[in-house]
């Protein structure tokens, strides 16, 4: 293989990539202006995330305590 021909490969890779992470962020955005979904609403009811939060807080901060999670606006 030609090393111009293998730089056109890795190009034509490249942009099929970025060109592929573009669609999925644009459907990504397209389901969530659908379907919106509250903080207060998966704060109450999404015992999951609350741990996911406490337990990544927990990592970087050892010996620390979440006792609230709040949105900032």
């Amino acid at each position: 293989m030609d090393s111009l021909e293998l730089l056109f490969v890795c190009l034509s890779a490249l942009l099929a990539v970025f060109v592929l992470l573009t669609v999925l962020a644009i459907i990504m955005r397209i389901l969530i202006a659908v379907f919106p979904e509250t903080l207060e609403k998966l704060a109450k009811s999404d015992a999951a995330l609350l741990a996911a939060v406490t337990t990544a807080a927990a990592s970087i901060y050892p010996g620390m305590s979440v006792t609230r999670v709040e949105e900032e606006k």
